[in-house]
């Protein structure tokens, strides 16, 4: 690094923006000379690169769909370029804001600090688009993200030192300041300046119409199809990436297959969303078939991205599995209870991620009083 940006320098107090740069753009020069047992080619910037490049599946095709509802809702051909285009405009400066603001922060921040800026804000900045409404005002994004960055990241020490998800915080922050902007049928379709919707069309997501009342998903004679294949394609309105439950999927085999993920949370948050879902239907609580609840709104993309949050997930083995499974029940234990609130699983990783930590203490105690029993017994 150049002398002048070392302490002592004229332009140390860009150190850490410089630092970062260098460090994104090559890989550091430092080694570890003795004292290692364990080496590993894996770092921080490796994995959160992987997650990124794990999410761009869902990213490409929430752009497309972006188009393709709109084209659907206004009347127009379907055609996939020009879709695929339109909402690659739509997204993109939800990305600036997304980066500019979260970034300006977390460097800011790292220099106030005196440390270095860490890559955590990479995935974070690219998942927080891809769970918010397309047309969500960018002022209210910038807000959100700042908020989020500032009282989630940085007041608790910055990457790996928070409790919960900044990217859903986010969310949470618009839904509960600005809940017009993350609710009703007008949020989800991406309008020019002076276009409408055409006559029987609706921006409704498929839960928001379960959430009006509406007891079965087949014909209701809307612009686009409700089937359990159309919601696994993703064909339908939503959150920019939270649709398509095929590029999510792919995305988690990419994430499993590399060992950055945790398949037992995954798993598990599946298991207890099918057996509340079952319950419901036994019971007559719910007319919606249980796995149709695994492919509608955020459940997938939560599933994948969110609750596997190496920091905010629970880090035992064991409390992998309770930490899954309690975030898939409380979801849909929300869609069937708080018809003001159809979705469920924004506020279920957040509720596991408060928890997570007294979980991996419960079950790092059991351990320890096992092993202590046995030790007395021998």
């Amino acid at each position: 690094m150049d002398p002048k940006f070392e302490k002592g320098g004229k332009f140390w107090w860009l150190h850490s923006t410089i630092d970062a740069f260098e460090s994104f753009l090559n890989v550091p020069g430092t080694v570890t000379e003795k004292g290692a047992h364990v080496r590993d080619a894996v770092d921080l910037k490796r994995i959160m690169i992987v997650a990124l490049l794990a999410a761009v599946p869902a990213a490409l095709f929430g752009m497309w769909n972006v188009g393709y509802q709109h084209a659907l809702a206004t009347g127009a051909a379907p055609s996939f370029w020009p879709d695929f285009w339109f909402g690659f405009l739509k997204v993109l400066p939800l990305y600036v804001v997304s980066y500019a603001v979260g970034l300006f922060i977390e460097f800011a921040s790292a220099q106030i600090r005196g440390e270095e800026v860490n890559e955590g804000y990479l995935v974070t900045g690219f998942f927080i688009p891809l769970i918010m409404p397309v047309d969500v005002p960018l002022w209210m994004l910038a807000i959100a993200v700042a908020f989020s960055v500032f009282f989630v990241k940085e007041v608790f020490g910055g990457t790996g030192m928070n409790i919960w998800n900044p990217a859903l915080v986010a969310r949470a922050f618009i839904f509960f300041s600005y809940p017009a902007s993350m609710t009703g049928t007008g949020t989800w379709i991406a309008l020019r300046k002076g276009e409408a919707l055409i006559d029987g069309a609706t921006g409704a997501t498929p839960l928001s119409l379960i959430g009006d009342g509406l007891s079965s998903l087949e014909g209701t004679g809307i612009q686009y199809g409700t089937g359990f294949w159309d919601l696994f394609l993703g064909t339908v309105p939503g959150s920019v990436g939270e649709t398509s439950v095929i590029a999510i999927l792919l995305g988690a085999f990419i994430l499993i297959w590399t060992g950055i993920a945790s398949w037992k949370i995954m798993l598990s948050s599946v298991a207890g969303a099918l057996f509340v879902g079952l319950l419901a239907n036994a019971a007559g609580l719910s007319d919606i078939p249980a796995y149709y609840h695994l492919v509608m709104g955020g459940f997938a993309f939560g599933t994948v991205f969110m609750a596997t949050d190496p920091v905010t997930s629970a880090q035992t083995e064991t409390g992998k599995w309770i930490y899954g499974f309690l975030i898939g029940t409380l979801c849909i234990l929300i869609r069937l209870f708080n018809p003001g609130y159809a979705e469920g699983m924004m506020l279920a990783i957040l509720l596991g991620n408060t928890f997570a930590p007294l979980i991996d203490h419960v079950v790092t105690e059991r351990h320890l009083s096992r092993k202590l029993k046995r030790a007395r017994n021998r």
